[in-house]
C-alpha cells in the first residue's frame, strides 16, 4: 500500500516474546468495523477494541536513532518487558 493511500495508523497488540506481548503497528487503508479511530496531532490512530484497555494512556513516539527510525511507546500499564525490549506484559 502506498503510504498516500492510507487513512492513519492502527496500533494493536500480538502475543510475541518471552514477556508475552509485542506492539503492532501498520498504515491503514481500510480500518476494521470495530475500530476505535482517534485523533492525534494530525494523525488519524485505529485501534483494535480488544487492546484498548492495555493501551489506554500510551504515549508514542517515532525516533530516529541513527539510521534506524522507531516508534517508542511509554504505556503505564505495562507491568514487565523482556530483557532485549521485544515483548510487554500486563499483570
Amino acid at each position: 500500500m502506498q503510504k498516500e493511500q492510507a487513512q492513519g495508523l492502527r496500533l494493536d497488540l500480538r502475543k510475541s516474546g518471552c514477556s508475552g506481548w509485542a506492539y503492532e503497528v501498520e498504515l491503514v487503508q481500510q480500518p476494521q468495523p470495530e475500530d476505535v479511530a482517534f485523533d492525534q496531532n494530525g494523525v488519524r490512530v485505529f485501534v483494535n477494541p480488544q487492546v484498548l484497555e492495555k493501551i489506554d494512556g500510551t504515549e508514542i513516539d517515532f525516533v530516529q536513532e541513527g539510521i534506524n527510525r522507531v516508534f517508542k511507546f511509554n504505556n503505564p500499564n505495562v507491568t514487565a518487558s523482556c530483557g532485549c525490549g521485544e515483548s510487554i506484559s500486563f499483570d
